[in-house]
Formats: structure tokens, sequence, C-alpha cells
């Protein structure tokens, strides 16, 4: 299967309004934002964990990435509320699931093979340190490794955001508000991925929002 597999094109996905796919397990259930290869595949996605559902044990041969969006996500090394940031390095195990119910934003086989760092983070504890020389924005960093940057942003109310000449490219995931970028309206759970070399050039709705933001991680095509 391949879904926005082409690196080098802007995508954007309102994942608000896609349908929930099942997954092969009862209980847990998909939206697909891309996506290269099958059940084992590098992807991006938002995951739904019913109440009481557990995904089989399994090994992450390409690492796995998430951020609680929703319940509290748990395997067995521990239990992960609403804004936890969770990175699990290639070859690493472990059996998911929720007894609340959870939904998360998940990247799977998207590390580099030498990155075998464990990430277990409470965005809630960082504080949002104001950017110089960017009026109304606010930013918090979850990881840094080579090129690749993992933040959280707050957009003031109508703040103009420009980035320009993004060097490998940037994903950004609405996690509240509202913002416009090239004429389309982003809101919570909406996805847009911009390719190496491109701009973004956006503004914040009228209660701002907040965003979690990658950068230069991506490849410049596929």
């Amino acid at each position: 299967m391949e879904l926005n597999a082409d690196f080098s094109k802007r995508v954007a996905v309102h994942a608000a309004d896609l349908p929930w796919v099942p997954s092969p397990t009862p209980g847990v259930d998909r939206r697909m934002l891309d996506r290269i290869g099958d059940e084992v595949a590098r992807a991006t996605s938002i995951v739904r964990y019913a109440p009481n559902s557990t995904f089989p044990t399994h090994t992450h041969g390409g690492g796995e990435e998430f951020l609680v969006l929703e319940g509290v996500f748990e395997d067995e090394s521990g239990a992960y509320p609403v804004g936890s940031y969770v990175r699990n390095p290639p070859q690493s195990r472990h059996t998911p699931g929720s007894r609340s119910g959870c939904m998360i934003f998940v990247k799977l086989w998207q590390f580099d093979p030498g990155d075998q760092e464990f990430v277990r983070l409470d965005t809630k504890i960082l504080p949002y340190q104001p950017i110089v020389g960017t009026p109304g924005v606010s930013s918090k960093t979850l990881f840094m490794r080579g090129n690749e940057t993992v933040r959280m942003q707050r957009w003031a109310p109508h703040a103009h955001v420009r980035w320009v000449d993004i060097a490998g490219g940037a994903e950004l995931l609405v996690l509240d508000g509202d913002f416009e970028e090239s004429g389309e309206r982003f809101r919570r759970l909406s996805w847009l991925r911009l390719p190496s070399g491109a701009t973004l050039d956006a503004v914040a709705g009228a209660q701002g929002t907040e965003i979690w933001v990658k950068t230069g991680h991506l490849p410049a095509s596929r």
C-alpha cells in the first residue's frame, strides 16, 4: 500500500473528517495519513484504542514515535496520559493497550537506525518559551537529534508564521485551535506535510492554535 508516499509534494489531511479503518486487532482503529507498506509499514497515523483493548506483543523494527492525544495509553513501561510524548527505538518490543481507551498520533519506521534513545516525556510540565524575533509564537522542544527536531508550539490569535526554505521538510499536527495556510483551514487533527525546501506561510485563527511540529527529517523525494 502507498498513501501520500511522494515526499517531494505538499500533503494536507484533515483527519477529523476521515472514517476509522479497523486494524487486524479488534478494538484498534486507524486514520492513515501516509503509508508505504502493508501491516509492517513506514506509516504516519492517528490510532484509536477502545476501552480494554490490547494490541499483540510486537517488535518495532524501525522504531515508533507517538503523542497521546486523548485518554491513557499503556504498556509494560507505564501509563501515559494526554500530552505524553514517547519514542521507542528500533528493535524495541512492547504490548500496548488501554483500559480507559485512548487516541494517539503515531509514526512508525521513521528512525535513524543509530537512534537508540528511549524517550518518555510529559509535555505538560515543559514551559513554552517565546521565540525571539517571532511575535506571537512560543515553543518547547521535545527531541533533537541530527537534523531532526520535534517541538510543540503555540501561535497567538492571528499570529503570522513564516518559515522559508525548510531544510528537510516539516510536519504539523493541530492539537487545538486552527490556522490557515495556502487558503486552507487547519483545525484539530489536521495534518500538513511540507517537502524539503518548501515555505510555510500561515496565519493562526481567532483563538490561536497549538501544534506538534517536526522539521528536518524528510527525504527530498522518493
